[in-house]
């Protein structure tokens, strides 16, 4: 396993990165030699707070595994981080062996399973809700997301003429999905 690490909004220092590769490579039992990880440690504001922040993801096999993790201590967020993504495998051990019985990624023997209790259900949806797509700008596509109170909004992209998701981003700012055939 790879792992990059990068930082954000802070002087990434030896001792961080070379803990930061440590802790990650743990998860190396889970995966082939040609996974490679990002991992980006940065410092945010929230409300005259620091807050360390981790985010990691992990591409193989058309997935990603991907987590988020904050506390005040960075050593404490990578801790948190790794142990999450060992959960998410543990999860989705069994989805994905069959779904992929041919995965050369991942190291199914190393994945113990999760206590009963911890397991979830198969993925249930619970509301289906069907609206008309009207086309619009990007602009037009946030106003509106705004009016409505929603964390994102789906749109036929009158530029483009394709289906995009605008979403609003933890950082208060605005994201836009656009689909890559």
């Amino acid at each position: 396993m790879k792992v990059n690490v990068f930082g954000k909004n802070m002087q990434l220092t030896d001792a961080l990165r070379e803990t930061t590769v440590k802790k990650v490579k743990r998860l190396d039992k889970f995966f082939q030699q040609d996974v490679e990880s990002k991992v980006v440690l940065s410092i945010e504001n929230h409300k005259a707070l620091k807050v360390q922040k981790v985010e990691v993801t992990i591409p193989f096999n058309n997935k990603i595994l991907r987590v988020e993790e904050e506390s005040d201590d960075m050593y404490n967020s990578i801790d948190e981080a790794v142990e999450a993504l060992e959960r998410q495998i543990r999860k989705y051990k069994t989805k994905l062996e069959s779904k992929h019985q041919n995965n050369d990624s991942v190291r199914f023997e190393n994945i113990e399973p999760l206590d009963i209790e911890e397991d979830e259900d198969e993925f249930k949806v619970v509301k289906t809700k069907k609206f008309a797509i009207k086309p619009m700008g990007i602009e037009e596509a946030i106003l509106q997301m705004d009016l409505l109170k929603h964390n994102f909004f789906v749109f036929l992209n009158a530029d483009s003429e394709e289906v995009n998701v605008v979403y609003k981003r933890n950082d208060r700012n605005y994201g836009l999905i656009e689909p890559e055939l």
